[in-house]
Formats: C-alpha cells, structure tokens, sequence
C-alpha cells in the first residue's frame, strides 16, 4: 500500500497539506480539451467588504460538489472564482474607517479615495481567497477575477455604449428611492420593506373661500411641504361638492386643487388623500395623468431643503414633529394613531430610503426583460425547485426601468461625457473633442454604475467578452448558477436578460436557488441577534469536510438550512466512521485479495454500492443535493460499515478460510467506489484514504465518477441478504427485549418449509451466526425437536426459534426476579401507607395525590408481570 492511516483522523493535519498538493499539481486548472464536453460554473461573487460568513461557505460548498462531480465525470469542469467590488457597500466601510480616524471623503477627494479603496480591496480580497481555500474549494485560480479588472472594465463599458447607442439607456428625471445616509439612488432590488410600528397623522386643510374642512391622513407629515393636490374618488358623495375646489397648505400658503381620481379608496381612512408627487409613487403617477406640478422638498441628506419655507434645514423626522405641532396650534391637527406598516429600507445601511425626484440614468427594460421570459416559458431556462420560475416571471412581467446610476465614487464610472455647448457623447474613452462643436474640455459624468450592471456580466465578461476568446467559446454559456434566494432578483434575472442580450445565449441554462442559513431555533443568523457561526473558527476546530457536510445533508432546493454545533459534531463523528473502516480495511488487505469467487454477501455489497452510485448520480442531476448525502450516509455508516465489514470479519479473521481473498477485495473495491461518490461533498477525508488505498491513481480528484454497472447488479443476492437482515433484526429485537447480554450466545433454529428460504439460510448461515449472536445455526424444515419454551419471531416465510435457557441463566434469573419481586411489594406497601395517612391526603395537593396513585397502579402491575415471569421459571 502506498501507506498507512494514523490511528486518528485529524483534519488540521490533512487538509492544508492536501490543498497545497493540489495546487501544486494544477488540478484546478482547466484547459480546453479536443473534444470535450464543458462544464462551467461562475461563483457568486463575494463583496470585498469583509470576511466571509456561513452563507457563503454554504454556498461555496454547494458548487464544489458540482463541479468536482463534473471533473471525475471527465468534463472540462471549470469553476470561475472571483470578488465583487459592491460599489454601496465597500464605500460605506470605506466612508466608516475613515471617519474613525477623523477624515472625510470630501476630504480626501475622489482620486485619493479610490487609492484608498483599491487598497481595502487588496487587503479583504486577498483574505477573501484564503478562506476559500480553506474551505477546499477547487476553482481556478490562474482565472481570478474582480469586477473591475480592467478586462472586465472594458466589458462594462462596451455593454453600457452598445445599449445606449440602441437607445435602451437613457437620462431623465423620475422618481426613485434615495438613501439621505448614504446620499445615493437605489434600485427596488435594493430596498428592503419590513413591517414597522409607525404613526398614521389626520391633518385639516382649509377648503378656500368657505368654512370647510378636508380631513385626510399620512404617515408622513413633512411630506406635506410638497403636496400639489388632494384627491377624492369621483363617486364619493362625500366630497363631491368640493372637487374642483381648492385649498391652502397652512403652513406654507399653497394653494393646491382638489382632484378625482380612481385610484383613492373611499372606505381607506377618511377618503380623501393628500398627493405628493415628489415622493410618493402613487401620486408620481397620478401627477402624471393630472399634469400637478411636483415639488422635491429634500435636501440629498434628507433635511428640508429651501422648497420648505421655514422648515427648512430641518432633518425630516424634525420637520415631522414641528410641523405637527404647528398644526396642532392652528387647530388643524385631529389625531395620531399607532399603526403597523412596511418601511422601506436600504438593505445595506438601513436607512429608511425616501423617494425623491432626481436626474439619473435608466435602462428600458421591456424589450430586455421579453427574451429573459421567452426563456423559462419555453424550457430552455431550469429553475430549481420550479416554484421560484413563478417568482421569476412575476419581477419579469411586472419590471420597471432600471435606475443604474449611483453617485458614488467607488464603481465602474459612467462612459459618458459632456460638453458645455450641451452635446453628451457615449464613449469607451475620453473623445479628444466634442464631435459637435469640436471643444476639447469635455468632463465625464461624476456617477458610478449600480453594482449589479457590471455583476449582470458575470458569466461572459469573466471569460473575455467582447472578445471571442478560446475560453469564451469553449467554456460559454455556463452551465449552473447557484445563488440564495435573496438575490434573484439582484444579480439572477440581471443575468439571464444581459447574456440574451449581448450573447444571443443564455449565461446558464440551469438556477439552482438556495435558502438563507438558520440557527437550531429557524433564526435567520446575524452578528446583531448574536447567533451567527464563523466558518473558518468551525474549521479550525472540526475541519472543512465536517462543516461541508453538515451545511448538505438533508437540504432541499430553495428551503432554509438549519445550522447547529451539535449537527457539525454528528457530521464530525461519521468522519471518524469512514476512518476507522478504511483504517480497518488497510490492517486486513494484503495481495491475496481477488475477486474471482464471490459470496452472497460481496456480491450483496458491490450491488448495493452500484445501485448507490445510480441514485446519487441521479440526486445530483436533479440538483437534490440533500437526498444524496443522505444517501452516501446511510449507506456507509449502515450497509457498508454495520452489515458488511461486520459479516466480513470472521472471514478474514481465518486465513484458511478459501472466501478471505474475496472479502479483502470487495472491501477495498466498494471503499473506493464509495470514497468516490463522496468525494464531492468531503474531498479531504476522501484523498487522504484513496491515496492510502490504492498506487495507480495519484489523487481522487480526476479518477472516472463510478457509473451504475450491469455486471455489478445482483439483485438476488440483494433479496437474500435482505432476508438475512430481517433474521438478524428479529433476533436483536427479541435479545434486547430480554435483556440478553450480547456476549451471551444463543442457538438458533430457522424453520421453513420452502427449500428455497432453506437454501438462502444455510449459504448465509455464517453471517446469521456473525450478527445474531448464534452459538449454532440449525435449518430445518419443522419444529421437530425444538423445545415448547423457545422464544419464537416470525419472519416472512420463516420462523426463528431460540431456546429459552440459551439465552437466560434460569437460576440467576429467578433471583433477579425474586429480589424485583420483593422490591415491587415494599413501594406498594409504602405507597398504600402513604395514602391512608388521613393526614398526608388532607394536606398533599391533589397533583401529588394522583401521582402517588398512579404510582401504587404502576407498581402492582410491574409486580403481576414479575410474578407470573417467576412462576414460568420454577415450573
């Protein structure tokens, strides 16, 4: 052998060793091959923010055990590691570290910010990488990429000036979601709605020249600054007196009208609402049918800006609270009352987001999104689990236009330039001139492009793109993406309507969506509620492959893992499992093994291992992660290290034994195959035993994926065995029943009258005798000479009979229950004293009563039941 195991697996000891080994060797590395069939994956970018947390070692893990399925199923398996610059996101750490040392970014100015960003991202991206490494993950690294490489920069670039130039980008002036913290727009991907404690606000307005008073209700008075009308529904008789009238905002002095329109809801609140075109988006489209003026009253920090006559500087929750109380003084303020409603938030820095009028780029979406729907509709887009498509299509169907510009500093700068003779021009590089008055002092545009634009590229601006590169024909389009549900919507959909546009082809042609990581209780885990696990502190301790493994076995698409210590433990000890066999296998192998004359039992095992390898290959295929790792489990711990290794023993403890050379073959024939099937998943544990194993292969990574085999299918020694482990079941159930100590043996009679189960019973008889604890098989076709009081177990188309005094010794036992019997009588009497005490009965609370009762029942029939065991002995 090529060398021996240690006594003990230690993960600490092999894993970084191995990793190394791999690198070394290029494993990783994938190189186009005449022929062959790719198979690509593009990761899920990590943000260079910080270190990764348990989502992402969940997620890394999922696509490893894809694509090292793939590789040792002979593909040109290629797996595109790569960071994310995460424009809002870095910038925000950026922005924190430096206030923490006294310095603003206005401070500092663009360009020496950017020296400070490119840093931080060489300092997380490097650390990024490593902890990838740790969790084993085998991509390519010689094909390393960040979203602002230059390559993937002009990428960006190209895709921007090819859509403008089609006129699917366009700037203008809408209505968005702004956040005043970090004073950038944001995409409705971006803004996370919760359910919130709020106020809901009655004000007065003045109806003019009359006595009258509209009464109407918000959540948002400083809003209020910026109403341009109040509407009412044309058939609310309430108010249909007062349409066309108008009235005046107090505070400010603006006359606005009273409109009908169909949107309001008489029976919502008192059925009439104030319209807010500004900041609302709602009214954004009720302007736009009424032609009302609107009014932006926000500063790009949300303060009051000069729109708001003396609220204004006011911050808006300020401003809410003055302008009540200014109300309240007029007499126009009615009431507040407590509600619960959705917030929007910034799903990075949690602040609540504002919609606000503002002068950004767009991206039209209609004619992008049809393809992207076209795609799943018609099968050539799987989505797994298929309840997510529906997911899917609504956002599609339903999309607005995309709001890409963000004013940042941090990202993929706009390509577009202006000139003061009021020309823009759509350019990869700054024009020398303007083409239309032919100045030569253009000035950029100052914003970034939104994240997910240069994200959405992904799949084949990582390979080249707009390059024909080798890569990009061979390796495009990937194959799967896997990502958490939460960002199907960011970066999934964005990639499918990108790559039909640029490429003509779908980036992928299979999603698998994956849950969101819970603790033990079903709690979303986060540093903030304390629960959240650190996956390289669970390596240090337990090792990769005990965390992969856990973070897989029993998972479904698209549901929310849960996560436990206890769990990673469990996964731990079935580590140990798989060690201590293959350990055991190596201390028995020796150069007699052949597979030339198979038993029952190797025969039994090698069908089973195949059958394994046909429905983990098949788990796999359907992206049913889970069932196969449950399935490698069960099989290991259960068939392989329980049934067979156990039937094996007293085979390859005789070495006259003729069967010994089959059963150190079979042994080590199905551990490979089954270190095969678990490669994926612990690819650790899994090379450190093959190398062990075997000399012919250098490592597991790229021997062949076992296929299901004819010639290995032996589904009457399967029947046979089967029938074996029902005997043995029996046998155990009927011995723990008794409490038979299991160095106690037994003879045991198996009685049928089919001699074909005869046959089956006495070519198995040594593995009967092996797990059933048999001192004796005996096969026959009756009762004939078998004692009355043998204990009896039926199984199908036989019994089982084993005498009783074989497996108790009478006289001990009649002792046993002797002392039983005596103990029994004491606690009846004590409890029979115990309530015929009148004073225990007065005083004790009747729970106490009761269970001192059913206590006394208990006893007497535990007595009954002894005594009638003791009457059967001393007969």
């Amino acid at each position: 052998m090529k060398k021996e195991l240690d006594t003990k697996y230690n993960p600490q000891a092999v894993e970084g060793r191995i990793y190394a080994e791999w690198l070394e060797a290029g494993y990783f590395h994938t190189r186009a091959r005449e022929g062959a069939q790719a198979y690509t994956i593009a990761m899920p970018p990590p943000n260079v923010t910080a270190q990764l947390h348990v989502g992402h070692s969940f997620d890394n893990a999922i696509q490893d055990i894809l694509i090292r399925w793939k590789r040792m199923q002979g593909f040109d398996a290629l797996w595109i590691p790569g960071t994310d610059h995460a424009s809002i996101a870095t910038e925000a750490k950026i922005v924190e570290r430096l206030a923490r040392e006294g310095i603003s970014k206005a401070d500092l100015g663009r360009e020496a910010f950017l020296e400070r960003a490119w840093a931080w991202k060489e300092e997380y991206g490097g650390i990024i990488v490593e902890q990838l490494k740790k969790l084993g993950v085998s991509c390519d690294w010689e094909r390393e990429r960040f979203t602002m490489d230059p390559g993937l920069n002009n990428a960006v670039l190209e895709a921007f000036c090819r859509l403008y130039d089609k006129g699917l980008i366009y700037r203008g002036v809408k209505l968005i979601n702004w956040c005043p913290h970090c004073k950038t727009t944001l995409s409705d991907a971006e803004v996370e709605h919760e359910d919130k404690e709020g106020g809901m606000w009655h004000f007065r307005y003045p109806v003019d020249d009359s006595e009258n008073f509209i009464e109407f209700a918000t959540t948002r008075p400083e809003t209020m600054l910026g109403d341009t009308a109040i509407a009412v529904h044309p058939d609310d008789e309430r108010y249909a007196a007062l349409i066309g009238k108008t009235v005046t905002i107090p505070i400010i002095g603006r006359k606005i009208p009273i409109i009908a329109d169909d949107y309001v809801k008489p029976e919502f609140g008192t059925g009439a609402v104030k319209i807010t075109p500004a900041h609302d988006f709602n009214d954004f489209e009720m302007a736009q049918r009424h032609d009302l003026p609107k009014i932006n009253i926000f500063n790009d920090d949300g303060t009051i800006n000069d729109k708001g006559g003396v609220y204004a500087g006011l911050e808006r929750y300020a401003a809410r609270k003055k302008i009540t109380t200014d109300f309240d003084a007029l007499g126009l303020f009615v009431k507040k009352q407590t509600i619960t409603h959705a917030v929007g938030n910034h799903d990075r820095c949690h602040t609540v987001a504002e919609p606000m009028l503002k002068l950004q780029w767009f991206v039209a979406m209609e004619s992008l999104a049809k393809p992207a729907i076209d795609a799943y509709k018609s099968g050539e887009l799987r989505i797994f689990p298929d309840h997510f498509g529906k997911v899917y299509l609504h956002w599609l169907e339903n999309i607005h236009d995309w709001c890409i510009s963000r004013q940042l500093w941090w990202g993929h700068r706009i390509p577009v330039y202006y000139c003061v003779c009021g020309e823009m021009v759509c350019a990869k590089t700054a024009p020398e001139s303007c083409p239309k008055c032919g100045d030569n002092n253009l000035t950029q545009d100052e914003d970034v492009l939104d994240t997910w634009f240069s994200s959405g590229l992904w799949p084949f601006s990582t390979l080249g793109w707009p390059e024909q590169t080798p890569d990009f024909r061979h390796f495009y389009p990937t194959n799967t993406l896997n990502c958490g549900y939460e960002i199907l919507f960011f970066w999934a959909i964005r990639m499918v309507f990108m790559g039909l546009e640029f490429t003509g082809k779908l980036p992928f042609t299979d999603l698998y969506i994956h849950g969101m990581i819970r603790d033990a209780n079903g709690v979303k885990m986060s540093k903030n509620l304390g629960n959240g696990i650190d996956p390289l502190e669970v390596i240090d301790k337990y090792g990769a492959d005990a965390l992969r493994f856990t973070h897989i076995i029993g998972i479904s698409p698209g549901s929310d893992p849960s996560f436990s210590m206890e769990r990673v433990e469990a996964n731990r000890n079935f580590l140990n499992k798989i060690w201590n066999a293959s350990r055991f296998v190596l201390m028995n192998l020796d150069e007699t093994a052949n597979g030339a004359d198979l038993t029952t039992a190797d025969k039994w095992i090698l069908s089973r291992v195949n059958r394994l390898a046909a429905d983990v290959t098949q788990n796999l295929d359907n992206f049913e992660l889970g069932i196969a790792a449950t399935n490698l489990y069960d099989f290991v711990w259960d068939e392989f290290c329980d049934w067979y290794i156990e039937m094996a023993k007293p085979r390859l403890y005789n070495q006259d034994d003729p069967s010994r050379p089959a059963a150190l073959w079979t042994l080590r024939e199905v551990l490979i195959r089954a270190l095969k099937l678990m490669h994926p998943y612990i690819p650790f544990i899994t090379e450190e035993i093959f190398t062990s194993l075997q000399n012919t292969e250098k490592t597991i990574m790229i021997s062949a994926w076992p296929a299901f085999d004819a010639a290995l299918d032996y589904p009457a020694e399967e029947n046979e065995i089967g029938m074996i482990q029902t005997a043995v079941r029996a046998m155990r159930n009927i011995r723990a029943q008794m409490n038979v100590a299991p160095s106690r043996r037994a003879k045991v009679f198996v009685v049928s009258d089919n001699p074909q189960i005869r046959g089956v019973f006495e070519r198995c008889a040594i593995y009967l005798a092996g797990l059933g604890a048999a001192s004796e098989i005996i096969i026959q076709p009756n009762r004939a000479g078998i004692d009355d009081d043998a204990v009896s177990v039926i199984i199908p188309n036989a019994a089982i009979y084993m005498p009783f005094a074989d497996l108790i010794d009478i006289d001990q036992e009649i002792a046993r229950l002797t002392r039983e019997a005596a103990r029994l009588e004491t606690e009846i009497a004590r409890v029979a004293a115990k309530l015929g005490n009148p004073g225990f009965v007065a005083k004790a609370p009747e729970k106490v009563i009761n269970e001192e009762r059913a206590k006394e029942q208990q006893y007497a029939e535990m007595l009954t039941n002894t005594r009638s065991q003791l009457a059967r002995l001393v007969e």
